[in-house]
């Protein structure tokens, strides 16, 4: 056999073995866990307060789509954070028990600075997690990187807390990609959209498809 056709033989086991590993690490995060129902009433749109609801945010097919600029004035008036348009899980509070955010977003080339999924509440910091985007890649907050590579693609997200452990894990195409302490707090709740944050650009857009919140049966 010649050494060119080895070569490449040894090159095509790697690749199996590789793609073996990478299934070998998928995590059905779904396991153990109920949906709980959501319908449009749950849904509880922020966007800066001077403009409508549809020049910062559309619903079609199944896909929420959030765009918001960095000149934007913020969700209420008087408030001193950022500009953001993000949708609110309106309904299920929780203080206690694990509970799960599922999504598929999709973040478009040139949004960076800006917080996508939060987990908000807590005793140290006003969340207990946040996903945010910085030149194409995934963070927790500022850091660690989660995923590089991030722009123009579907990508599955599943957040899972655990309020009596402190526990935080995040989940990005079934793969953890990270996993640490809560931050307290009494009261919790899901968002996700997009809220300008430090070194933002000037436009910011995230769009989601397939919103779930599951509760631990």
């Amino acid at each position: 056999m010649a050494f060119i056709e080895i070569l490449s033989l040894i090159c095509l086991c790697l690749n199996h073995l590789i793609s073996f590993q990478a299934s070998a690490q998928l995590v059905n995060t779904l396991q153990g866990f109920t949906p709980v129902p959501l319908s449009e009433s749950n849904f509880e749109l922020h966007k800066p307060y001077d403009v409508a609801a549809n020049q910062r945010y559309s619903y079609s097919n199944g896909e929420h789509r959030l765009w918001v600029y960095s000149t934007d004035k913020p969700h209420y008036q008087g408030s001193t954070t950022k500009p953001r348009t993000e949708i609110k899980i309106r309904g299920y509070d929780y203080s206690s028990g694990v509970w799960q955010f599922e999504g598929y977003v999709y973040v478009p080339s040139g949004t960076t600075g800006v917080c996508i999924m939060q987990t908000f509440g807590g005793s140290s910091r006003a969340t207990t997690m946040m996903l945010r985007v910085y030149s194409g890649a995934f963070t927790y907050y500022r850091s660690p990187v989660l995923l590089s590579n991030a722009y123009n693609r579907w990508i599955r997200v599943n957040v899972i807390h655990d309020v009596g452990a402190s526990n935080v894990k995040i989940y990005l195409d079934q793969q953890l990609r990270y996993e640490g302490a809560g931050a307290g707090g009494t009261s919790h709740y899901f968002k996700f959209g997009v809220y300008a944050q430090n070194d933002e650009s000037n436009y910011m857009e995230s769009r989601w498809l397939g919103i779930k919140v599951l509760r631990k049966n």
